[in-house]
């Protein structure tokens, strides 16, 4: 979405959740090999572009937990495509956030994607989709997924994608517990050799290639939960609550503690959002969809 200014650009940039997340091994550089199949969501903040005749770049969140300095990726992102572009003009980038944060939604990273869009329109950098990923991955592993968005298998540390059918039209309802997550603690934790199950990730492709919701829903699975709940009972309480509610499944997304149950109507939905809101399950809650495929 692009405003009036030729001076402005806005851009949305969507939440993404795991709808399968499968860790192969750890390998000898330290990072994890993964298998995962992402989805963008409806939920997304929003970042308005403004160029400025002084050179430099500012930074501003409505959030004053969340700093506009060169610790958040939106201006690591900036900075990165202002030297490799040779930038001389100033820019101020405005982020008003509604992904919670510490999430395993890749809020940071979808953000930083966002600002590939934004600064490549503003300034017309001529970038191509393949190249915004490549510059991307050295912002993040998930950069790259969150500049194609859409349905992806995503494998290698996150940075090789393949494109999927969009995955079958359903509501999604998002719960993130008052609790915050760290990945790093996740991953450090999780022991990929000793893992005795595994998501059946090409069967979900399978099912969503057929438009096969419930196929789809059933093989829902997220090998991080076994570090993650073990410390955290309240993820398990939210899916399960959500399951009894009428979700068809209900996982942690990343590496938590957002839980996402999937529905086949709003209403349904619906109620369970009132059910987790009045008994505090969880204070961040959202109805939702597939980014740019919901159902009403």
């Amino acid at each position: 979405m692009v405003s009036d200014k030729k001076n402005m650009v806005i851009r949305k940039a969507y939440a993404k959740i795991n709808l399968g997340l499968d860790v192969v091994r750890k390998r000898s550089d330290g990072y994890h090999e993964v298998r995962m199949i992402m989805q963008t969501v409806d939920l997304h903040d929003v970042l308005a572009f403004t160029r400025d005749k002084a050179p430099g770049i500012w930074v501003v969140t409505d959030k004053k937990e969340l700093p506009g300095d060169k610790s958040n990726l939106v201006y690591k992102a900036a900075e990165l495509l202002v030297e490799q572009y040779s930038i001389e003009e100033g820019i101020r980038i405005e982020l008003q956030k509604n992904i919670p944060m510490a999430a395993g939604m890749a809020g940071g990273s979808t953000d930083a994607a966002a600002v590939f869009h934004g600064m490549n329109e503003l300034f017309g950098l001529g970038m191509t989709e393949k190249e915004m990923c490549s510059l991307g991955v050295k912002i993040g592993a998930d950069v790259p997924y969150c500049i194609q968005g859409g349905t992806a298998l995503s494998e290698g540390i996150g940075e090789i994608l393949t494109k999927l059918k969009d995955a079958p039209p359903c509501v999604v309802l998002i719960a993130k517990p008052d609790i915050d997550v760290s990945t790093k603690y996740v991953y450090e934790n999780l022991h990929a050799d000793t893992l005795v199950c595994h998501p059946d990730i090409d069967g979900m492709r399978d099912a969503i290639e057929a438009g096969d919701l419930a196929g789809m829903a059933s093989r829902m699975e997220n090998v991080l939960e076994t570090v993650t709940v073990k410390k955290y009972p309240v993820i398990e309480e939210i899916k399960e609550f959500m399951k009894k509610r009428g979700a068809l499944n209900a996982l942690m997304s990343g590496s938590g503690p957002t839980v996402f149950g999937i529905f086949e109507d709003r209403k349904k939905a619906k109620e369970a959002y009132e059910g987790i809101k009045e008994i505090n399950l969880a204070k961040q809650i959202f109805i939702s969809g597939w980014a740019g495929n919901t159902v009403s």
